[in-house]
């Protein structure tokens, strides 16, 4: 299936992640560069203690930074399936997308004028809650205007384009923090939602469809029909380990570097390499899982994903290092289109924002766990973030492969 097959507005909403992924995918390398600056006064923070479920714990700048990137993740993941819920009902997606973008943007901008730590907190709690309102609607859109037998190909295109921008963003990152400076980076990250906004606007309208029968029940389903887990959040499950693996890299920035001996443009490569396996191979998974099934590629992802992952913690070298990251992306791509198309192909009518609000709730929440764990993990050995990340995978690979059956239909005629 080529891209001009797709409706245009899936071709649209990727186009619109992709600029607005650049600019987020910009501040993942940037705000820890920030922080440590010393732009953002953080002396008095560091080395205080905190309780926190009966454990002390002691504040280091690396936590720091755990904490401003895993905001992110919580703020969004947690009101999901509250927006996702509240599309569903009305069907204004595309509203929905537009008001996130400018809540995205206007947060970036002000990172130039802010000197306070809390403030950088404040600012990424609204850039969260901006991406609620993106993130549920627009996969929603993407589930609607595709069938059970492009749904793959579908999602394999719009997180092609997603994935080029943030795999482009953290390379060019480092260059731009290096040449021109901190502003310079938060301007890119405006230009990215000013980009993405113009294009929603412009070409995306939300589809014909009959009202909505969501009802208010805001509840995950736990239990299957069959199996001890509903196959969708078995399959959330493994995705938040999923996140975990890929996240918990950025809060380990300055070790990492100190660790091989390198600067910040080899650790924005390397940071981006996940994301550029991801470019190379999005389209022939999901194409490969509308022609031969979800399934296999689902398993094949989550048994790549926990050597890759464990590897990260003892690599020497900043090409190795960039090697390992490439292969743990490829084991990103086999997971990510087969497990939007599961939850797409299991929606049913007007519960696509709810269904797959799971999905990316629960990427969401690993992409926050994984920098706050890392953070707090690095100081029992460099390796030990890896190794606890690397367990989380085996342990969504048994889940998945218990839980999750075949849910496409496979087509030999498609490729």
């Amino acid at each position: 299936m080529a891209v001009l097959d797709l409706d245009r507005r899936v071709v649209a909403l990727g186009l619109a992640r992709m600029a607005d992924a650049i600019g987020n995918s910009f501040l993942i390398v940037v705000l820890p560069l920030y922080i440590a600056s010393g732009q953002i006064p953080i002396e008095s923070l560091v080395g205080a203690r905190l309780g926190v479920a009966g454990v002390s714990l002691v504040v280091t700048e690396y936590l720091l930074v755990g904490i401003v990137l895993s905001l992110f993740g919580f703020l969004n993941s947690f009101a999901q399936p509250f927006t996702g819920r509240l599309s569903d009902r009305t069907g204004r997606r595309r509203a929905f997308i537009l008001f996130g973008l400018l809540l995205l943007g206007a947060a970036s901008g002000a990172y130039a004028f802010v000197s306070s730590y809390w403030l950088v907190v404040l600012l990424r709690v609204l850039q969260g809650i901006g991406a609620a309102f993106t993130i549920p609607c627009t996969v929603a859109l993407v589930n609607e205007l595709a069938t059970s037998r492009d749904r793959g190909s579908n999602f394999g295109v719009f997180n092609t384009f997603r994935l080029i921008g943030f795999g482009f963003g953290p390379i060019v990152a480092g260059l731009v923090v290096e040449t021109w400076g901190f502003d310079a980076a938060f301007g890119v990250a405006v230009a990215g939602a000013a980009i993405s906004f113009l294009t929603v606007w412009a070409f995306v309208s939300d589809p014909d469809r009959p009202d909505a029968d969501a009802t208010d029940d805001l509840s995950v389903r736990v239990r299957g029909d069959d199996g001890l887990l509903d196959p969708v959040f078995a399959l959330g499950l493994g995705t938040v380990a999923m996140g975990i693996c890929i996240a918990m890299f950025a809060t380990l920035e300055g070790r990492i570097n100190d660790r091989l001996g390198q600067g910040t443009l080899w650790f924005g490569l390397q940071f981006g390499a996940v994301t550029l396996a991801n470019v190379a191979f999005q389209i022939p998974v999901g194409r490969g899982a509308d022609r031969y099934g979800r399934r296999p590629f689902l398993l094949a992802g989550f048994c790549l994903l926990v050597p890759t992952t464990i590897a990260q913690g003892y690599v020497l070298t900043p090409a190795l290092m960039t090697l390992t990251r490439f292969v743990l992306g490829v084991a990103v791509a086999l997971v990510f289109a087969p497990s939007l198309a599961v939850a797409g192909d299991l929606a049913g009518e007007g519960e696509s924002g709810t269904t797959l609000s799971v999905l990316t709730m629960s990427f969401g929440l690993g992409v926050a766990i994984g920098p706050l764990a890392s953070g707090y993990l690095e100081r029992f050995g460099f390796a030990v973030p890896f190794l606890a990340a690397g367990a989380l995978a085996a342990l969504a690979l048994v889940v998945v492969s218990t839980q999750v059956n075949e849910t496409g239909e496979p087509d030999a005629t498609l490729w």
